[in-house]
């Protein structure tokens, strides 16, 4: 049994250091993405360029949420919320949707995956009063 609690101990330890530098390159692309925002506001001068800085803020979100994600991961001990997921994947389907012009059908079938994955956040909060994590607090269940 020391064994296997020394070998856990070592696996959460490389685990915990490749999510540091996982976090870093997550801020160092968000300050990078920041960056190309500015400098393309600053100068812009056609619709091509909107629509880059349109993307790019897109973007800049995901990367947020991600960070987020790696926060809430540690806080609440190596345990990832499906609630997070699920609002990356709202807004990464957002950002296609927004920045991919494609078929009426196309655009109706990414706004039901968003629908599908509203209803998903709305189950899993009804289905919450079941089912708690130990180490989080009644105030935290209350909002998103």
């Amino acid at each position: 049994m020391k064994r296997f609690d020394s070998f856990e101990k070592i696996v959460s330890l490389v685990v915990d250091i490749m999510l540091a530098i996982l976090v870093i390159v997550v801020l160092i692309a968000m300050a990078t993405a920041i960056y190309d925002i500015f400098s393309h506001v600053l100068v812009m001068s056609s619709m091509s360029e909107l629509y880059y800085v349109i993307e790019e803020i897109a973007t800049w979100f995901i990367l947020l949420e991600v960070f987020l994600m790696l926060l809430r991961y540690v806080k609440e001990g190596h345990h990832v919320p499906v609630r997070y997921l699920i609002l990356i994947g709202i807004t990464a389907v957002s950002r296609k949707l927004l920045l991919e012009h494609g078929g009426g059908l196309d655009a109706l079938m990414l706004a039901f995956a968003i629908l599908i994955l509203v209803v998903d956040l709305l189950l899993l909060e009804r289905v919450r009063a079941f089912h708690t994590h130990k180490g989080s607090t009644d105030n935290e269940h209350n909002g998103f």
